[in-house]
């Protein structure tokens, strides 16, 4: 049975893990980070809500690599400091994290960007990638859909697809979900409408219990409408869709977890107008088992899928059974990723080579007379 303070509040609730006690400080307390912003964090702990600045340890850390900055749905170890204050100490191991890595475009339309990561969310159990059926004629973006299924696989979470204003698309729902189960081979695929409820008791079950959920998606895609039918109340600002273009205002400006009065857990995020790759290791294979099951039987085991004979890849594509466009995006994200990791590489390389001048320097002065 659930151990509660005097003041109600139960941390399993939260997803507290006690295999976790073993990496907290002495003298702090578990907090689960709710928010955050430049240098603090509000949490969420036992006894209540805090507002938490950053020891000078995280910072120091979060400087050298960003990934290592508190995000929303961390387990932190928190202090009271004797004057009152609240510091969060440390980050407590994640159990999966989603990064996104820091790719844009330069001038010339090439890939740029910063090589170190940004974790959105972390310890989160189930990723919904919210994609909305705006209208008949503007289906699903697909390859947006692609994207972030890799992003979510690669979380270690298990990633579900939820098409969002289901009740605009009329009879052309069924070929709508079509398409998207074929671009996420074997993820849970639900039609939601949030305003006339259908779905959202289906969205709940993945919560069951004390899970934590992060919604993805692009502005407008119905996600904060989505968290407050959930929530059974308005917690979350929500606005209109633009007119004659269909695309979404910037409502929601911060990532913000959320405790679920029925139980679970949610996380509501800005709208995604573009995501990088980071360090994939499988996320990609995994939105496209479909090709990767066809290229086992290429004749080559190094095929590249571009012309080679007994390209069973390339047979796929001449009889239909593969889309084009499927095929190209999986080419798009491969070339990412590998991109990616040429630049995480590189700055590793760059970094350790520092390190050795400045220790170089360090011996040579000692042993000036």
């Amino acid at each position: 049975m659930p151990q509660l303070t005097a003041s109600g509040h139960d941390l399993s609730s939260l997803g507290w893990d006690d295999s976790l006690a073993a990496d907290l400080p002495g003298g702090a307390v578990p907090a689960r980070v709710a928010r955050v912003d430049r240098g603090a964090a509000d949490v969420i702990t036992a006894d209540g809500h805090h507002h938490a600045q950053y020891a000078a340890p995280l910072r120091r850390a979060a400087a050298a690599d960003p990934v290592a900055l508190p995000c929303v749905g961390d387990w932190a170890a928190l202090t009271r400091l004797p004057e009152g204050r609240h510091e969060l100490q440390a980050v407590l191991p994640r159990t999966t994290s989603l990064v996104r890595g820091g790719v844009g475009r330069d001038s010339r339309g090439g890939l740029s960007g910063d090589s170190q990561g940004q974790v959105l969310a972390a310890n989160v159990d189930v990723v919904f990638v919210a994609e909305p059926a705006l209208h008949a004629t503007d289906f699903a973006d697909l390859g947006r859909v692609e994207r972030l299924l890799a992003l979510a696989w690669e979380s270690g979470a298990r990633p579900v697809v939820l098409i969002t204003k289901a009740d605009l698309v009329g009879e052309h729902l069924a070929g709508l979900l079509d398409d998207v189960a074929a671009a996420g081979p074997g993820v849970d695929l639900h039609a939601v409408c949030s305003i006339t409820g259908e779905g959202v008791e289906v969205v709940r079950d993945h919560l069951a219990g004390s899970r934590t959920a992060v919604i993805l998606g692009a502005s407008g895609a119905g996600k904060s409408t989505l968290v407050n039918a959930l929530a059974g109340e308005q917690v979350m600002e929500t606005q209109q869709v633009r007119a004659g273009d269909g695309r979404g205002r910037h409502t929601t400006v911060h990532r913000e977890l959320i405790p679920l009065a029925g139980g679970g857990l949610i996380i509501d995020t800005p709208g995604i107008r573009r995501v990088g790759l980071y360090e994939m290791s499988q996320g990609v294979d995994l939105v496209f088992s479909d090709i990767e099951e066809l290229a086992e039987s290429c004749r080559f085991g190094d095929c590249g899928h571009q012309s080679e004979p007994g390209c069973a890849v390339l047979s796929a594509l001449e009889s239909g059974e593969l889309p084009e466009r499927r095929l190209e995006s999986w080419r798009k994200l491969q070339r990412e990723a590998a991109w990616m990791a040429r630049r995480g590489d590189a700055r590793l390389r760059a970094e350790e080579t520092r390190k050795w001048k400045i220790i170089h320097k360090s011996v040579r002065g000692r042993g000036r007379p």
